[in-house]
């Protein structure tokens, strides 16, 4: 055109095998931050306090766990009334922190036919030993490592612990919390039935 030499970064912008490599990482760092952000975002929207209760995944009421002490537990005899689940494992500091608040919230609700039932992510002899140095009145199951899908399927994108998940009387996710519940939580839950 005017004579002069088309600089290098200005030739074949369109074409993406002619990207450096540091424009490659870029873009891919840049898609991949995009998509967590989004994926984050519909989590949120989801899962959001005063949004619309959603169904539990129909698997959850047929799964029956062992307990500590031998026995089965079937979820579905937790079906029909308000249900706090809570995910924890025996080696995850706040999931120790908040045993004493959920089980003082389980004995001052259980009259008014409120659940909580511990699904422990974690071996059965660690669980053991943690019960009998710190006893709870509510159910705990055992449920491994196959409790952090069943934890993902429930809303925990992360896996992280813990995590709790309020349904209500008629089986539907109302609420749910990544991290340690506070007796903020717990009141505003108590209203959920």
């Amino acid at each position: 055109m005017n004579g002069l030499p088309t600089p290098d970064h200005t030739r074949d912008i369109g074409n993406p095998a002619s990207w450096s490599g540091a424009r490659r990482r870029w873009l891919f760092g840049a898609t991949a931050v995009a998509a967590t952000l989004g994926g984050a975002g519909i989590a949120w929207w989801q899962a959001r306090p005063g949004s619309a209760a959603v169904p539990a995944p129909a698997s959850l009421w047929s799964m029956v766990f062992p307990t500590p002490d031998g026995d089965s537990l079937p979820l579905q005899t937790f079906a029909g009334k308000p249900l706090l689940l809570n995910f924890w494992a025996t080696w995850c500091p706040p999931c120790v922190e908040e045993m004493p608040l959920l089980d003082r919230f389980y004995d001052e609700n259980k009259t008014n036919g409120w659940q909580v039932l511990g699904i422990a992510v974690d071996n059965g002899a660690a669980v053991k030993r943690f019960l009998q140095q710190t006893p709870v009145r509510f159910p705990i199951a055992l449920a491994g490592m196959s409790g952090v899908e069943l934890s993902r399927s429930l809303g925990n994108l992360g896996g992280g612990l813990p995590f709790t998940v309020v349904l209500n009387s008629a089986g539907l996710i109302a609420q749910r919390k990544m991290g340690r519940v506070s007796p903020q939580d717990l009141q505003q839950w108590r209203g959920l039935r």
